[in-house]
């Protein structure tokens, strides 16, 4: 797949609206019963950039980066503000948010995850972005350093060990992530007058599978 190890300028992204969705097919039985499933098994989420716009030269930067990529061709890194940490909003990222597995002394490299728990059920979405320099990670509750102990694949969202962790020594990780992303459309329309009264253009992204 075409993609570009570029983030969406965050001062953009930031106002955007936007989230998870999902694709459930739901049959509504001849006794009034429901019957629902879906081909989903992961969310896919969508964004409003032009909310984000507010100003001439930030509508200059979107033209740019909408060019760079080609429109619809290339992916690209979006910061999703509302869902961004492998933590609470209000706090920061440590090497112990995340359980990413668990050590068998032969496996090295170990995707990122994140749980969105709620009562008995819970969800477990793949990181494929980390951010550059944000990883932190533990084994057996002890702080391990990067460059040293794991390198960070950012583009592939993967921790990779220099030794296997021992068995049964469970793996943690903390960090920022981006969604891997497109436009949603091959062109943008935009007025300078009608910008100026309020109007913004629309400009839809989609997170993209990699």
């Amino acid at each position: 797949m075409s993609f570009h190890e570029v983030r969406f300028p965050a001062s953009l992204s930031f106002g955007a609206i936007g989230g998870p969705e999902r694709r459930t097919e739901i049959v509504t039985l001849a006794n009034g019963f429901e019957e629902r499933n879906t081909p989903w098994a992961h969310s896919r989420r969508r964004y409003d950039a032009g909310l984000g716009l507010r100003s001439l030269d930030d509508v200059e930067e979107l033209v740019a980066f909408f060019e760079a990529r080609q429109g619809q061709l290339f992916g690209f890194r979006w910061k999703d503000w509302g869902d961004f940490k492998s933590c609470a909003a209000s706090g920061g990222p440590t090497a112990f948010d995340q359980v990413i597995g668990d050590g068998d002394e032969v496996t090295q490299k170990f995707p990122l995850k994140k749980a969105y728990p709620s009562g008995e059920a819970c969800y477990y979405r793949t990181i494929a972005k980390p951010v550059a320099g944000t990883v932190k990670v533990s084994i057996g509750g002890d702080e391990m350093q990067e460059g040293v102990h794991f390198e960070v694949d950012t583009a592939a969202g993967t921790v990779d060990f220099a030794e296997a962790p021992p068995i049964g020594a469970v793996i943690k990780a903390g960090f920022e992530f981006d969604v891997p992303a497109r436009f949603d459309i091959d062109r943008i329309m935009m007025s300078v007058a009608s910008f100026r009264a309020g109007d913004v253009p629309n400009v839809p992204v989609i997170e993209v599978r990699v």
